[in-house]
């Protein structure tokens, strides 16, 4: 698969560059010339003679040691076909994001104008860290490809994102790269316009109190994400702020394409704020948990106690264990809204979240609403769904075939249900 090819591996000093052990005799096995070079701190955790070994081939370390003069950063990015630095440490993903050059393999990374991609491994308060989300959007939007790190249980003792993704995750991404596998069909997700809503609806009652649910719309800003990164323009309709994800309102990527945040607050701004897109787009994710219902008058002044008609105690407070009736109405259904407009070809895509009975009761809804795909959740689990960074799905599509997506990061949960969505797009390996 990598005949003729050279792939040069960046080591940083992170736990996991021992698992690049494993990733180096792959690239052998697929016939690749492989170069490493290392960041001092890289061999407190792995050593030069093994690395040397594997690679049958010199491990460089530092700028100036070697005994010819030729600038071996230089000489280094254009001899590689591709580089892949494998664990990235957040210390060095901060400075090629900045320019910063103070070691070989800084140095390299930022003479490289040839396909590089990024593995990021650390602590998962420093993987979420704002700063480090932030080096990691310049990353990408200068055309380099992160792939993202996995959750699980860390060298530091806790439990999070900040794993080193999958070796042959890695080794996939090479091959999928240097082969250029990017010849696109007709069904493929470059291009398309995605309209992805996230959060739950916020249903006022007085200026201080609402109706809404736990929904933290990390799945619809994952999905959003994800769809970004392959090419596609989104426009992401949220009740919550991304800052973490995504550092300004619109920015526009190296392909060309753009994702847009649009805030709203309750079931009815996100309804008019699908609708103003639907048109334009080619496919619409309703991920949001939207109200069922609403009250049906909104106080302008906070409800006090006291003005409650309700019987009293001495004092003028409501009596204890007295209650406040607050008549509801329905909010508009936006889903089965959307599926009885003429789509001209775009694909719908609704959720829903189930305590019990989740494939009988998704059947039902899918019928029920008429969408192409329902993405079904169990909720009744604490280590998926709400305010998880984990998931764990069914996905129906309107032929009541099911697929399930094993627990997993929404991360990769919103990777593979796009997959699914355009399984002839080169999204994924």
């Amino acid at each position: 698969m990598l005949n003729g090819k050279t792939v040069l591996v960046g080591i940083t000093g992170g736990i996991a560059a021992y698992k690049v052990l494993d990733l180096i005799r792959k690239y052998k096995r697929a016939g690749a010339n492989v170069r490493v070079v290392c960041t001092p701190n890289a061999l407190e955790f792995v050593t030069k003679l093994t690395l040397q070994s594997l690679s049958q081939n010199e491990v460089a370390t530092e700028q100036f040691e070697i005994e010819v003069f030729k600038p071996e950063h230089i000489s280094c990015a254009e001899e590689a076909d591709i580089m892949v630095i494998a664990p990235a440490t957040a210390n060095t993903i901060s400075k090629i994001a900045n320019g910063i050059c103070d070691n070989l393999l800084t140095s390299i990374a930022c003479a490289f104008n040839k396909p590089l991609l990024i593995a990021p491994a650390m602590n998962c308060n420093m993987w979420e860290n704002k700063i480090i989300q932030e080096n990691i959007s310049k990353l990408e939007n200068s055309g380099i490809e992160i792939l993202s790190p996995e959750s699980g249980f860390l060298a530091c003792g806790t439990e999070g994102m900040g794993r080193l993704c999958n070796i042959d995750t890695i080794f996939e991404k090479t091959v999928e790269v240097l082969n250029n596998k990017k010849k696109l069909p007709k069904n493929n997700i470059l291009s398309k316009k995605i309209v992805i809503t996230a959060g739950g609806t916020i249903e006022n009652i007085d200026p201080v109190r609402y109706i809404s649910n736990y929904s933290s719309g990390k799945m619809g800003t994952a999905l959003a994400d994800a769809a970004y990164k392959q090419g596609a323009d989104v426009v992401l309709i949220t009740t919550k702020s991304t800052d973490n994800s995504f550092a300004q309102r619109e920015r526009v990527g190296e392909r060309g394409q753009s994702i847009k945040e649009i805030l709203v607050h309750s079931a009815l701004d996100m309804q008019s704020a699908v609708n103003a897109e639907f048109n334009t787009a080619d496919c619409i994710i309703m991920a949001a948990a939207v109200a069922d219902y609403r009250p049906k008058e909104l106080s302008t002044q906070k409800i006090k106690k006291e003005n409650s008609p309700l019987p009293l105690r001495e004092g003028g407070a409501a009596a204890p264990g007295e209650g406040l009736t607050l008549e509801l109405i329905q909010n508009p259904d936006i889903l089965h809204e959307l599926c009885q407009k003429p789509r001209n070809g775009k694909i719908i895509v609704g959720f829903c979240a189930e305590s019990e009975n989740l494939e009988k009761n998704a059947k039902e809804k899918i019928k029920r609403k008429g969408c192409d795909y329902l993405i079904a959740n169990d909720i009744s689990r604490s280590d998926i769904g709400f305010s998880s960074d984990e998931n764990e799905v069914l996905i129906i599509d309107k032929n009541l075939n099911i697929a399930k997506l094993e627990k997993a990061p929404k991360t990769v949960i919103a990777k593979k249900i796009l997959d699914k969505i355009y399984p002839s797009s080169d999204n994924f390996s």
